[in-house]
């Protein structure tokens, strides 16, 4: 794959701390929430920063879907994804649930079903979902 953008984040304390971009240009402070055994503080947490990323690159998948396809998406289109986190079945750790849910007022439901499924091809959330990712660890 030829990469045409990356950033770089850093993290410290785990859910509790906080992480940020390494240009500068975001900081968040984290916290676990009670569900997960954490005080459940004002901080965001891990599920919530995936689930903005998901559903802000699956609409700008969408745009792009309905650009190549001539449709006009109103300003008010909208993707929501829903993130849980559980226990995996085979108990070797914890595992990730996603929901999308894709609105386009005005378009018909085939149309927009139309469009959602070729953005789930074009997304590369929705890529790494459905066929993992190689992720290259190194210990400093």
């Amino acid at each position: 794959m030829k990469v045409l953008y990356s950033t770089e984040a850093v993290a410290t304390g785990g859910r509790t701390g906080s992480a940020e971009i390494a240009d500068g240009s975001f900081k968040v402070a984290l916290d676990t929430p009670k569900e997960l055994g954490g005080a459940g503080g004002a901080g965001t947490n891990p599920e919530q920063l995936f689930a903005s990323g998901y559903s802000a690159c699956f609409l700008g998948a969408l745009k792009f879907v309905a650009g190549k396809e001539k449709v006009k998406l109103p300003e008010d289109t909208t993707v929501r994804a829903k993130v849980g986190i559980g226990s995996r079945d085979d108990g070797q750790g914890f595992g990730l649930d996603v929901a999308l849910t894709v609105s386009i007022p005005g378009l018909d439901k085939a149309a927009a079903e139309e469009l959602a499924a070729k953005a789930h091809v074009v997304c590369p959330y929705s890529h790494l979902a459905k066929n993992g990712l190689d992720v290259k660890l190194s210990v400093a």
